[in-house]
């Protein structure tokens, strides 16, 4: 079978493969982009042709969507898996494929209820994609459910967490005690990537995303959460025209402070924070309607003035908003107001974005903006939150910080490729 493939490997991951098919539990960790998901991917699809038929084969992940794009979409790629790829067969949106003439059941775990997907099932082949993100209790109730006798593998993929994680504490430095056998991969045991993708990644995360996602260690959160915020680099007192607008994120509040952030797509193909409104009722003395803060975030936008430009006022493409403030949605919806949609409220996910966009000097933030200039140096990680295992910011003075975070992670798609030209031109 590694005849058939369409890439090189490395000596490290041949030696994950094969000695992956004598252990019970196998698991692939470490850095971003780093090999390991096509290493354990061939080690699934060798143990799947020997795989009992007297239990059933499972691919688990946060969700199917997550299933499809990460594990799916390689297995059907010529390129990474040449003629093996033509014996995957899944229709979208399905919960099962079919992989070398073998049912596969595709179960998404975002939550603990999940376990119940499984519950009073016998497996005999498991894999799952990013383990870390997998609760708990479906982790526990999938091993439980390897009932095949010896014949039973469970094969699994992450990139690290804190040290305190249930897969570090429990599994990882238990190894020996649970029958797990790890393998640690970091960015630079990946043959296929070019040196220069590989310096452009290392240039785009620093602090705790390099350490986990760069060196892929289990390390703790903690001290500032943008630690690449720098002033001198990162706040502009002038700005380019504008290609479009491209977002606002609010973050709604009526005790709490009140926060829209409007990010525009300059000329120079930087990313610019333009513009901020902000009530906060406890120093403004009076809290506000759905209908005022709808019309008072469409006053804000019609004063807008877009430099470069005669006139006022501004239409960004997307207007996302907290997705608990269901009301003010359906304000804004009511009062017309054009590309209103709930953000993409991913909390880590939507922190690494706003600091790829930092990081990579991609991201710049007007003078004028200061809620986000206040709060952005003095957000920060969770100590206590870190030992119980959990990735957590204080939620203290975090409104504009929330809103820019809805902003920019909701876009991540479409930003991300010029964080990549912006690194070449620093370069």
């Amino acid at each position: 079978m590694l005849s058939d493939l369409a890439l090189p490997l490395s000596r490290k991951q041949v030696a994950s493969i094969v000695e992956s098919q004598g252990a019970p539990l196998a698991l692939w960790s470490g850095a971003v982009s780093s090999g390991k998901t096509i290493a354990s991917l061939i080690a699934f699809l060798i143990r799947l042709t020997v795989a009992p038929d007297s239990g059933l084969v499972v691919i688990v992940g946060r969700t199917l969507q997550t299933i499809e794009r990460n594990l799916i979409d390689p297995l059907q790629s010529t390129a990474l898996f040449g003629p093996i790829a033509a014996h995957v067969h899944h229709t979208p949106g399905s919960s099962t494929a079919v992989i070398l003439g073998r049912t596969v059941h595709l179960v998404g775990a975002s939550d603990a209820r999940a376990e119940g997907r499984i519950r009073g099932a016998t497996i005999a082949l498991a894999y799952v994609d990013e383990a870390t993100l997998v609760p708990h209790s479906f982790w526990m109730m999938l091993l439980s459910r390897l009932r095949v006798g010896d014949q039973s593998r469970l094969l699994a993929t992450t990139n690290p967490d804190g040290p305190f994680h249930w897969l570090h504490r429990d599994f990882i430095q238990r190894g020996t005690e649970v029958g797990l056998t790890n393998w640690h991969f970091t960015i630079d045991d990946n043959p296929s990537m070019a040196p220069s993708v590989v310096a452009l990644l290392k240039a785009q995360y620093t602090g705790l995303w390099y350490r986990r996602f760069i060196l892929g260690e289990w390390c703790l959160a903690s001290g500032a959460v943008y630690d690449s915020f720098d002033a001198k680099r990162h706040v502009v007192d002038l700005m380019p025209r504008m290609r479009r607008w491209t977002a606002v994120g609010i973050d709604y509040g009526t005790v709490n402070a009140f926060s829209a952030v409007l990010i525009g797509h300059g000329d120079d193909d930087h990313l610019y924070v333009a513009s901020e409104y902000r009530h906060d009722s406890r120093t403004a003395g009076r809290q506000l309607t759905d209908a005022q803060y709808s019309t008072a975030v469409r006053d804000w936008l019609a004063n807008v003035r877009p430099p470069g430009e005669a006139g006022q006022g501004v239409q960004p493409q997307w207007v996302f908003v907290d997705p608990s403030a269901a009301s003010f949605m359906t304000q804004l919806w009511t009062d017309q107001v054009a590309g209103v949609t709930p953000a993409v409220n991913d909390v880590l996910d939507g922190i690494r974005s706003v600091s790829v966009a930092l990081s990579s000097g991609l991201l710049r933030i007007h003078r004028s903006c200061a809620g986000v200039l206040g709060e952005l140096p003095s957000y920060a990680w969770d100590e206590r939150a870190a030992e119980r295992g959990e990735d957590k910011p204080v939620k203290i003075n975090d409104h504009s910080a929330d809103a820019l975070r809805y902003a920019l992670h909701s876009t991540a798609h479409e930003w991300r490729p010029l964080t990549r030209r912006n690194l070449e031109v620093a370069a």
